[in-house]
């Protein structure tokens, strides 16, 4: 092949690379051949630099039906009824095109989880963008970037009718060149009509359904393994386009399909499209599979088989059909208005065979191409070198500030303020199961009228400890959205994972990665949350700038009587207010917003974590939360902000009986929660307490105009001015 050494580089493969291809063929490989290893053998789809740390995440329990493997894991929620649910990573496509790419982020998650079989009810985003309160450039940038990315969320989400509940968005300046989009998508299925990602039984037709296919995605899983540089302006045409409209009726047209027994398996064509897509579906089961490309609905004019095996357009499934029922899977998707064309048949010959007007193009064996395919061991750093060239927090500085002057720095603050700018233009309501929506504080909650029971949900990552300690940062996230779950009177049974990262290349990045993994798998076992999906996205860099390891960890409970779902705000008068927390909790400034803010660097000693401790509070919040009016969680901005933000929703206020100081104000530290109940109950949460590894102090009581924190009064009209209004007013006077 003419000019082999440029068309590895482009392909993003190695010499080493092109060596194991030629063992595996056996001869020289073709173009064609060549794009579908370097997509297959990205890091994007393959995993090479991360497969090695992700081996012993706890991902089994009496109520895991399906764990990673899959389009999205299944866990079982009674009545004969699964939830299932997965969060994946836009990254890329979305800082070159925000629209397009925060949307098509959104389509390609709903298509996982409808190609299971289910029905999407719900869906949660966790987003991440520079400073966007910088009159400057990059400002300006990251303000049309939030702009760009919440749009393409809502529009999608909204047309297809399918409520955008709940979420997460931070502002750091590790993000400036690379922003995240993670999207998470839940859908409920019954537990004896799943389907699964197969191709098996030869001579089963394989017909393509959905959108025709063009030119759009060309590239994407390549581009989204390597990082950005000035040059990757030139990247928008790796960007997919999507079709909300075009997905409504896909997802309608597959589950009439799945109503009726006439597919053997069923595949979202995602990242590397009808590659991947063919891929798995003939490796899971060991097949071969023969694929007429000329015979694939093209868009385009011209079109060849290298384009059409590597396209990334979107809407399009891959169905492994039984023999005989053609007729009917194709009257299904002509009703919808849908392509739908038979394009191959599987075999049992173990290999790809790739034909075009009837002449072979391609021909790959299956089995080695994902079980030879790289795993990188990469070089690791012992030791987080990157913190050094960080000042230390002073403290002193911190706690001799005024703290009326930190409370109005922190609540009007990007992090904290109210993002009803962003959640308003999502559709919360269609469906009509929301209970509990964003804003309301805490995880999300949706009915399910089935078996009568809830499902909350809820995603988070604490980055700047995740930054500061990857492996301390990670088991606190797996802690946060359970402890959100319980704050609803649920208990959390399973989690997803968006790990976010940098330049694998780099030592302290793999470290990073290692120390992560290993926190989530300690918090996971012990917590009792499996890991049942995830996604892995690597190369978060932008000229030498690494983003701060970000897991993003979404989970997934159950309310047993919707109709005693707690509230996350604090709204009647004279309830008490309770602190709730481990014994064993010290609160710091290290990591918290607080130093973010007011002080000269975030770098200190950061709050540990005690997982039994976590445990304990979870099994508490679940033994009392019939004595319980409301219940918060104390996260960013400790419990000054955690009680402002409750007493601000519920349109109420609170006065302080005990005198805090600066730290137990804005300090901040996992396994604490604010309670407001009746007096008369007190006793019944102590009688819970004995020999407990947690304990109860009676800190305030509610009612009144003002939050009062002792050295800090605030009329409650002012605290819910700079709450309420201090996004939109950044993003429309900037």
């Amino acid at each position: 092949m003419e000019n082999l050494k440029q068309i590895l580089k482009q392909h993003k493969l190695t010499q080493e690379d092109y060596t194991k291809i030629l063992e595996i063929l056996k001869r020289e490989p073709n173009l064609i051949e060549i794009g579908i290893f370097s997509a297959m053998w990205s890091e994007h789809c393959s995993y090479k630099s991360s497969k090695i740390y992700l081996q012993g995440f706890p991902t089994k329990a009496e109520w895991v039906i399906q764990g990673p493997g899959e389009n999205a894991g299944i866990i079982d929620i009674g009545g004969g009824y699964g939830a299932v649910f997965k969060m994946e990573s836009h990254n890329h496509p979305s800082f070159i095109e925000p629209y397009a790419g925060a949307a098509t982020g959104v389509g390609g998650i709903m298509r996982d989880i409808f190609t299971m079989g289910a029905r999407p009810v719900a869906s949660l985003n966790s987003i991440r963008f520079g400073d966007i309160t910088q009159k400057n450039a990059i400002g300006a940038k990251h303000r049309y970037l939030l702009r760009g990315v919440v749009a393409g969320i809502g529009g999608y989400g909204n047309c297809m009718g399918v409520p955008t509940i709940g979420g997460e968005t931070s502002f750091e300046d590790c993000y400036e060149g690379n922003i995240l989009v993670n999207a998470f998508t839940l859908g409920i299925v019954k537990n004896d009509e799943i389907f699964y990602g197969r191709a098996e039984g030869s001579g089963n037709p394989v017909i393509y359904v959905g959108s025709k296919t063009g030119r759009d995605g060309l590239g994407g899983a390549v581009m989204s393994s390597d990082s950005f540089s000035e040059s990757s302006k030139s990247l928008r045409p790796t960007v997919q386009v999507g079709d909300p409209f075009t997905e409504k009726l896909l997802l309608e047209a597959c589950l009439e399909l799945f109503k009726k027994d006439l597919i053997v398996g069923i595949q979202d064509m995602g990242a590397a499209g009808l590659t991947s897509s063919s891929f798995e579906m003939a490796g899971r089961s060991g097949s071969g599979m023969i694929l007429h490309l000329d015979k694939v609905p093209m868009r385009e004019a011209g079109m060849t088989p290298y384009e059409l095996m590597l396209s990334e357009s979107q809407e399009r499934m891959l169905l492994c059909a039984k023999k005989g029922c053609e007729k009917a899977i194709l009257e299904i998707f002509n009703k919808w208005e849908l392509d739908c064309a038979i394009i191959g048949e599987v075999t049992q010959s173990g290999k790809m065979e790739l034909f075009w007007h009837n002449q072979k193009c391609a021909e790959i064996p299956i089995a080695p191409l994902s079980e030879e395919s790289p795993i990188l061991n990469r070089p690791i750093s012992t030791q987080a070198t990157y913190l050094e060239a960080i000042p230390a927090l002073d403290y002193n500085t911190l706690i001799q500030q005024n703290p009326n002057a930190i409370f109005t720095t922190l609540l009007k603050s990007p992090d904290i303020a109210d993002k009803k700018w962003i959640y308003e233009q999502y559709d919360s309501s269609v469906q009509t199961n929301t209970i509990v929506r964003s804003g309301s504080g805490g995880a999300s909650v949706i009915r399910v009228k089935e078996n009568g029971k809830a499902l909350a949900m809820s995603v988070a990552c604490p980055i700047r400890l995740c930054y500061l300690n990857p492996k301390e940062g990670a088991k606190q996230a797996v802690a946060k959205v359970g402890r959100d779950i319980a704050l609803r009177g649920g208990r959390a049974l399973a989690i997803t994972d968006c790990l976010n990262f940098g330049n694998p290349e780099n030592p302290e990045v793999m470290w990073q990665f290692k120390e992560t993994c290993e926190g989530i798998k300690e918090a996971a076992k012990i917590l009792q949350t499996p890991v049942v999906s995830g996604n892995v996205s690597l190369y978060n860099q932008t000229n030498t700038t690494d983003i701060y390891p970000t897991p993003s960890i979404a989970g997934v409970g159950i309310i047993d009587n919707a109709n005693k779902t707690l509230r996350g705000k604090f709204d009647t008068q004279d309830l008490c207010l309770y602190h709730l927390a481990a014994k064993s909790c010290q609160l710091s400034f290290g990591g918290s917003l607080a130093a973010k803010l007011c002080a000269n660097s975030i770098k200190g000693e950061i709050a540990l974590i005690n997982l039994e401790a976590e445990l304990a509070l979870w099994d508490f919040l679940q033994k009392t939360s019939c004595y319980l009016h409301s219940a918060v969680d104390i996260y960013q901005g400790g419990l000054a902000i955690a009680l402002s933000k409750a007493c601000i929703i519920g349109n109420l206020g609170c006065k302080l009986t005990k005198k805090l100081s600066i730290l137990e104000l804005f300090g901040e530290a996992p396994t604490q929660v604010i309670l407001a109940l009746k007096a008369q109950n007190e006793n019944n949460l102590l009688n819970l307490l004995d020999n407990s590894l947690l304990t109860l102090e009676k800190i305030g009581i509610l009612g009144g105009d003002e939050i009062d924190l002792g050295e800090i009064i605030v009329p409650l009209n002012k605290a819910q001015r700079l709450y309420f209004d201090s996004l939109e007013q950044i993003l429309e006077s900037l």
